[in-house]
């Protein structure tokens, strides 16, 4: 079960003046996935700190083909690829159809919102993260 799949609509304002889906589109479908993954769904099984402090510490994208806008979802697999302390790094590969289009990462830190500050990792939240781990990308 480490890697799910999540479809995410284009929407047509994401096009350019090129008629291609605009790269920073990009980000808001990652943000999606990984919202309905390993924020509301680990929410739905009881673990709701991770919806309440987790920051993004960095993206990499790499766009391997042009999307055209299309009302077929794109899919956007996603898979936790590393897991430390108070970190873990998130992996993308977006599918056009069955073409790959996008690689990208994210990493993410969990986070104090009152303290303002870092924060470790919790047994729960780790449990709920393990499960999506595959190291093998």
């Amino acid at each position: 079960m480490p890697r799910q799949r999540v479809p995410v609509l284009m929407r047509w304002s994401d096009q350019d003046p090129f008629q291609h889906v605009n790269n920073a589109a990009f980000l808001t479908y990652l943000e999606q996935a990984r919202v309905e993954i390993f924020f509301s769904d680990a929410a739905d099984e009881g673990v709701t700190t991770l919806s309440d402090g987790v920051v993004v510490v960095r993206h990499e994208i790499d766009y391997k083909r042009p999307v055209i806008y299309s009302a077929r979802p794109l899919i956007v697999e996603c898979w936790i690829s590393q897991l430390r302390a108070a970190s873990y790094r998130v992996d993308y590969r977006v599918y056009d159809g069955e073409t790959l289009a996008v690689t990208a990462n994210s990493l993410l830190a969990t986070y104090d919102v009152q303290a303002a500050r870092p924060r470790r990792i919790t047994p729960e939240e780790r449990a709920y993260l393990e499960r999506f781990t595959d190291a093998q990308h």
